[in-house]
């Protein structure tokens, strides 16, 4: 059987397939099973900055795996511990103690318990367009009834507002509040930017009530932007998620958050979190984004794929909107045609919603690279 019979025959279809098999990956290149070259675009939905195959986190990742490859918590750990110092040194001040996970959706999970935990309180306030997750706890987060619908009922408790409106917030929190989620640059939702004017007002009005502000950086951190966290020079969060970027590919995400967050003893816990294998994963992921400055060379080449993408005569553009290397076009029909039609011609790209090309490219991308995305996407867009 092919590749494509046996994951269509032994595999739950959650997916859908495009159809290629991808078999390999270097820097921002990806390669099919008929050696096809293919710019990746998509980094895995946010997850490869570094790029495939970086050399140092494969490395990591065999020493530690000849050392040691789990460690439950209830051990202390040589290489978690690193970890733990190493991503409060990084985050915005003010987050003082960690928890390590192993997805994006298990990071927006303990956020939600640790902010009812810390306050007493219930209910969350999430944005309409807002994307947190699939696991009950982060779907019902997230706003979008095509991924709630089928599942409900949701977890009680939540609520969705408008992003971008601080009025529409105001009416709805309240005392019996426990925490405000946000995403700076809503992803799935269509690739939105947060006013910084609605970030503080949200601040203040959480600071005033008692509610906690979580901040989710899952698709943004570890540079995306622009900057190593978008809430950078935005807006304070007493709790962030990550995970995505973090450790090279391997699978792990993050809670960090203020010491005063009060989590019950045992009342999360992770059976893989933190496993030392991931940690030194994560620890050569962020050697590589620090030492070669992702984050300042997603700004540049960010700046050079949009000014390149909006000097497009195509009346198919709608708008192109985004921060670092996380773009959106938005268009004025509908995108899939054209997110098969850059496949075709050997750009993978991701949709946002049915009418935004989503363009998530490793941070190591060159300006070459950049250059030829243009021209693909030039060429079917016009």
């Amino acid at each position: 059987m092919s590749v494509r019979e046996l994951e269509d025959r032994f595999e739950v279809e959650v997916y859908p397939r495009r159809d290629i098999v991808i078999v390999r990956g270097e820097g921002a290149l990806l390669y099919d099973e008929d050696g096809n070259e293919y710019i990746d675009c998509a980094s895995n939905v946010g997850v490869s900055n570094i790029g495939h195959a970086n050399p140092e986190v494969a490395r990591a990742v065999h020493d530690q795996y000849l050392r040691l490859a789990s460690c439950y918590g209830i051990f202390y750990n040589d290489v978690r511990a690193e970890l733990s110092r190493r991503v409060v040194d990084i985050t915005p001040k003010g987050l003082d103690r960690v928890f390590l996970c192993n997805s994006g959706s298990e990071a927006v999970e303990a956020a939600i318990k640790f902010a009812r935990g810390s306050t007493g309180r219930k209910k969350i306030i999430a944005a309409m367009r807002g994307f947190h997750g699939k696991t009950m706890g982060a779907l019902s987060a997230t706003w979008d009834p095509k991924y709630t619908g089928p599942f409900e009922p949701m977890v009680p408790g939540f609520s969705h507002v408008p992003f971008n409106n601080i009025e529409m917030l105001k009416k709805t929190i309240g005392n019996d509040t426990a925490a405000v989620i946000l995403e700076i640059v809503q992803g799935e939702g269509g690739v939105r930017v947060g006013d910084p004017a609605y970030f503080s007002g949200v601040r203040s009005i959480c600071d005033e009530m008692g509610v906690l502000l979580i901040i989710d950086e899952v698709q943004t951190g570890f540079g995306r932007t622009g900057r190593m966290f978008a809430c950078e020079g935005v807006v304070r969060p007493d709790i962030l998620c990550l995970a995505k970027a973090m450790a090279g590919g391997v699978p792990m995400g993050a809670v960090v958050c203020a010491e005063d967050i009060d989590v019950p003893l045992k009342g999360h816990t992770s059976t893989f979190g933190g496993n030392p294998l991931a940690c030194a994963a994560a620890l050569a992921t962020l050697d590589v984004i620090e030492r070669e400055d992702l984050a300042s060379a997603a700004a540049v080449k960010g700046e050079r794929l949009k000014t390149g993408i909006r000097s497009f005569e195509s009346p198919s553009i709608k708008e192109v909107r985004g921060a670092g290397l996380m773009i959106g076009i938005e268009l004025k029909q509908n995108a899939g045609p054209y997110v098969k039609r850059l496949m075709e011609n050997g750009i993978i790209a991701l949709l946002a919603g049915k009418r935004v090309i989503r363009l998530l490219p490793p941070l190591v991308i060159s300006e070459e690279q950049i250059d030829e995305v243009i021209r693909v996407l030039r060429e079917v867009l016009e």
